[in-house]
């Protein structure tokens, strides 16, 4: 099941950015109804905001580079700024993998280069993914984060194992845009237990509130609904 159709519902679009496991001319065929086995680079204009999927991926290999004709290419498409900034999406993060240096054979090899073409451009983040965990850094002044995976992880601290793959842990990155700041917040796939929290039912009441109100009811510590004064059901 593709997500298109349901993120056209949302009024999302779907970015494809390809992978180490994918090979070109499949994906190309698949997702695009192209027949090519070139390098699958794509720009996206989400809104004023520009993502650029940029393909890491070397055929027959799991290892990530950047080839010089798509760095010439990337610094055309970023030469002109876009009206909300660009993000640049990758597989294969420039950035160390100090927990799991057995990985570094297949981490994106160059990165200079790609930092000398980001220089000074409006790339406010990188996204990327490979490691199959969540982790963070900067490159080239610009923050870069990168997705864990919804299939297996990789434990970055195994014990007595040269490198582990383990089906928990399961998590995918919510990347918020404003104008002058970007969250990304782990959000784990996995069903846990509920230890706190209210009903959805609650939304609407605290919404109707003034600044103040809610500020009295959620914020203060002596606030009714934290002593037990008020009951609200569904309340764990």
């Amino acid at each position: 099941l593709l997500p298109e159709e349901p993120a056209a519902g949302m009024g999302a679009e779907v970015v494809w950015v390809m992978g180490n496991h994918d090979e070109r001319a499949a994906y190309a065929r698949g997702l695009f109804g192209e027949e090519s086995a070139a390098t699958q680079d794509r720009v996206h204009d989400v809104a004023g905001l520009r993502v650029v999927s940029l393909d890491t991926s070397v055929p027959g290999y799991h290892h990530g580079e950047i080839s010089g004709d798509q760095l010439a290419w990337l610094a055309d498409v970023l030469s002109t700024p876009a009206p909300h900034g660009s993000l640049l999406a990758l597989h294969h993060p420039p950035i160390p993998i100090p927990m799991m240096p057995a990985a570094e054979v297949i981490e994106l090899y160059d990165q200079h280069l790609l930092a000398e073409v980001l220089a000074g451009t409006d790339v406010r983040c990188i996204l990327g993914g490979h490691f199959h965990y969540s982790t963070y850094s900067t490159f080239a002044g610009i923050p870069v984060s990168v997705a864990s995976a919804t299939c297996y992880t990789s434990d970055p601290a195994p014990l007595e194992r040269f490198v582990s793959g383990v089906n928990g842990h399961q998590a995918m990155t919510m990347v918020h845009v404003y104008d002058d700041r970007i969250v990304h917040t782990v959000v784990p796939v996995e069903e846990a237990d509920e230890v706190s929290g209210f009903p959805s039912d609650v939304r609407a009441q605290v919404e109707a509130l003034s600044p103040e109100e809610r500020r009295e009811l959620l914020s203060r510590k002596d606030s009714p609904i934290y002593t037990g004064e008020i009951q609200v059901p569904g309340h764990v």
